[in-house]
């Protein structure tokens, strides 16, 4: 029988109320999106700086406001979970505990982070005794994740009720996330870093910090390897090489094994360090459980014999089993060998976005963090130095004027403060001292003190000026306290690494092979095999090279091997490299992957020139052409560097971009094309040899509303092909722009080298070709054609040229390509008609 309700129906009633319809659809992608991020940035990843997830943070922060550090008793865990949920974590206690085992659990992490007291866990599986009976307090190495916390060196948010702060990041002197490693599982994607030797990874920051323009070989010398607290061996480097190089790879584990004679000439294997986070208790029973099920052979009995000493256990063989088979097949069919995946993937970016590092990215990430933290620091000693100067200088004007002082004390009646100020100059701060100063201060030992301490204080403040002025003696103090934190903390590496025969590197699984690298307006890039492109007779409508939005165009498009590195000059004048693997393949018609995940480039900065070599010999060059007809020659060695954040090539003026870069031997004639059809063809030597951050000269001067389309390397017994943007294109013959005199001067008007009318349109681009080659042309719809270029008709420099492409109406060619040739297939009548798939 139902009860009648507690309440009056009219209460519940709310005449006024909107109801808003939303469909269901866009509420649950939003509130699934919401809930993604929340997770992905508040649970589950760590954050590059401090290498710890929200949980540790808050766990390592709550200790030290407990004052629960290495020098101090332990206390209860189940305090220090208590008081991590009632300031910062509002969540399961077992969420909690379970993170503040782990801290201090030596088989899990390689340098423990708390330092536990009582039952928590072992490399069984054994569960930690229940928070009421074991005690934790912070480890010595963890004072240094959260030393100069109080200097305002950090970021601090609300707690989820708004009654204290917490800190964002924690400052981290060392660099845990390499150091320690992490592990975790978000929403559609889960980070496996592995721990590190403290020794190697700190000596590899010292490496970026002396060493700017260090590479992945020169880190490596530091950082052999993966350094597991269970030991083990790693077989192999180029799973290694490849984690570092893109921050995805395997690594092979092996526990550490040797035989051993017993009994009458029988064998017996003796293990002694087992792979990292494989639990020993249940690798016995797995391997019990193949024994008895036959699917291993030769064992007679297995054994753990572990103690407090170390780790044995004990595997007997039968008197006729080969040992070295047993052990093959014991690595093959059990977890005595394993395999870690490392995906090193960590918050950037202020914890705003999740992203797969490199090696070298980590460590600049580090780096800058840590350069931050010092000069947040410095600042902080600053402004307290100042304030005790400043009032220093107030109690030493009262020790000269002791008498008149006191005088005027005696004489007040509650404005003392007030006439100090007004006789002495002084303002309310270092009055207030005055009045607060005890008797004793008048002694002249004290005055004495006064003077020793305000000399300090100067220099003092003049040290800390120097060191915000200068960004070397910031990386200076940064080397000299990671050198610190390293020869006290420090230890050798405890995972041996052993190499493999015929072991196969990263680069020797990619095929090599030529590819078209295709980018459009809208920053999207993606490579595809140059033959998926089949060769078509001039004057066909091509096929389409890729699908982009209606807003985005193709704009760029070159062909280069997978292996050659990708040299991308922006805009801006920036550079930076890439393998031409490490562009995401993707089909003809694909859009491509966003320039913005691969380069660390700007909003407002686009990449205008790329091109590809094999290796920075020094006695190549860079010729670069930008917007407004500046050309600079620099040495191609100059701007080999790794840099994560890329480098400076040129220094443009205001409004100006760079547009082309051509790579020379020192010896070449250099061509520039301009909208308006104007060429001029000057040696290279006309432009001396620059540094990085040189302007330029003037290549060609420019008559008003036009700018330059394109440059070349000018070659004897090859032709200058332009094409325009209404589909319209020529070869002509070198010889008209290298006469028998040589080539012009570089800085003046040119000559003509394209009749530019309303039917052909403006030019487009400008290459230099030969009859080997083939011609990749992109309009703004995003259809490609290729064809031979000895297809395209010869002519003089002022001709108008003959149709290359037919176009819709409303289409413009934006883009041409020099590609190998490819010999022209036979197709069927219908699908030449067609021109396109």
């Amino acid at each position: 029988m139902s009860k009648k309700p507690q309440y009056d129906p009219e209460e519940i009633r709310f005449p006024d109320q909107k109801i808003e319809t939303s469909y269901l659809v866009h509420e649950m992608e939003q509130s699934y999106i919401e809930y993604a991020m929340s997770v992905i940035v508040g649970r589950a990843l760590p954050d590059v700086r401090d290498g710890l997830k929200p949980v540790h943070r808050r766990i390592l922060y709550a200790m030290y406001e407990d004052n629960l550090t290495a020098d101090k008793p332990f206390k209860k865990s189940a305090t220090c979970v208590g008081d991590v949920l009632g300031r910062y974590h509002p969540h399961g206690d077992a969420s909690v505990y379970d993170a503040l085992v782990r801290l201090a659990q030596d088989f899990s992490m390689r340098y423990p982070l708390v330092d536990g007291h009582g039952n928590f866990g072992s490399i069984d599986g054994d569960p930690p005794a229940a928070y009421r009976y074991t005690e934790a307090r912070m480890s010595r190495i963890s004072d240094e994740m959260l030393r100069d916390i109080e200097k305002d060196t950090v970021d601090w948010d609300p707690n989820f009720d708004e009654s204290r702060k917490e800190p964002r990041v924690l400052p981290s002197r060392f660099p845990n996330l390499l150091v320690n490693g992490s592990s975790g599982i978000a929403v559609g994607m889960a980070t496996n870093i592995p721990p590190h030797n403290l020794r190697e990874v700190v000596d590899a920051a010292i490496c970026v910090l002396d060493n700017p323009e260090a590479e992945l070989s020169d880190l490596m010398e530091h950082v052999k390897g993966p350094d597991f607290p269970t030991k083990g061996i790693i077989m192999g480097r180029s799973g290694i090489r490849a984690a570092y190089a893109t921050g995805r790879g395997r690594v092979c584990i092996r526990a550490r094994t040797e035989f051993e004679e017993f009994g009458q000439n029988r064998t017996r294997i003796i293990v002694t360090e087992i792979p990292y986070q494989v639990n020993k208790r249940q690798l016995i029973k797995n391997m019990a459980d193949q024994v008895e099920d036959k699917r291993l052979e030769g064992i007679s009995n297995i054994q753990d014999e572990s103690d407090r000493n170390g780790m044995r256990v004990v595997i007997e063989l039968k008197r006729d089993a080969n040992p070295q088979v047993v052990l093959n097949r014991l690595f093959a069919q059990t977890q005595l060998q394993t395999t870690f995946a490392i995906n090193m993937l960590a918050l950037v970016q202020n914890q705003s976005q999740p992203k797969i590092l490199s090696l070298r990215h980590i460590l600049d990430e580090y780096i800058s963090f840590q350069e931050e933290i010092i000069v947040r620091r410095t600042r902080f000693d600053l402004k307290k130095a100042q304030e005790r100067a400043h009032l220093l200088e107030g109690l030493l004007i009262a020790e000269e004027n002791i008498d008149a002082v006191i005088q005027t004390i005696r004489e007040s009646y509650d404005d003392a403060r007030e006439r100090l100020c007004a006789r002495f100059g002084l303002d309310e701060v270092q009055a207030q001292a005055i009045l607060d100063m005890q008797l004793k201060r008048l002694q002249g030992l004290e005055k004495e003190k006064l003077e020793n301490e305000y000399r300090e204080l100067e220099a003092r403040i003049a040290y800390f000026n120097e060191l915000l002025a200068s960004e070397e003696k910031i990386r200076g103090v940064l080397k000299e306290e990671l050198t610190a934190i390293r020869d006290k903390y420090g230890d050798e590496r405890v995972t041996e690494i052993q190499d493999v025969e015929d072991e196969i590197d990263i680069e020797d699984l990619i095929e090599e092979e030529e590819c078209v690298f295709t980018l459009t307006a809208g920053g999207y890039i993606k490579r595809t095999a140059a033959s998926s492109y089949k060769a078509q007779r001039r004057g066909g409508k091509g096929i389409t090279a890729m699908a982009t939005k209606e807003e985005d165009y193709v704009d760029t498009v070159f062909t280069a091997s997978t292996h050659d590195f990708i040299l991308f000059f922006t805009n801006k004048g920036r550079v930076h490299r890439k393998k031409g693997y490490q562009i995401p393949e993707a089909g003809r018609t694909a859009k491509g992957t966003n320039l913005v995940n691969i380069l660390p480039i700007e909003s407002d900065e686009k990449v205008t020139a790329m091109i590809h070599l094999r290796d920075f010999p020094e006695d190549r060059y860079l010729v670069m052409v930008t917007r407004s007809g500046t050309v600079k020659r620099i040495q191609l060695s100059s701007i080999h560097t790794a840099r994560k954040a890329g480098i400076r090539c040129i220094t443009l003026e205001e409004g100006d971009e760079l547009i082309c870069v051509r790579e020379t031997d020192g010896n070449q004639a250099i061509l520039i094309a301009t909208h308006d059809g104007m060429t001029i063809c000057f040696h290279e030597d006309d432009v001396r040899c620059m540094g990085r951050d040189a302007c330029g000269v003037r290549g060609i001067k420019l008559r008003e509303g036009d700018w330059v389309v394109g440059a070349a390397r000018a070659k004897r017994d090859h032709q200058v092909l332009m094409i325009t943007e209404h589909g319209y294109g020529k070869r002509t013959e070198m010889d008209e722009y290298i006469r028998a005199d040589g080539p012009q001067k570089r800085g003046g008007f040119g000559l003509k080298g394209y009749n530019v009318t309303e039917k052909t349109g403006s030019v487009v681009g400008v290459k230099v070709v030969s009859d080997a080659d083939d011609i990749l042309v992109i309009n703004d719809a995003g259809v490609i054609i290729r064809m031979a270029a000895a297809g395209i008709s010869t002519y003089s420099r002022a001709a108008q040229g003959v149709k290359i492409m037919n176009l819709e109406e409303g289409v413009k060619v934006i883009s041409f390509a020099r590609t190998d040739h490819e010999e022209d297939e036979e197709e069927p009548a219908d699908a030449q008609a067609a021109g396109e798939e």
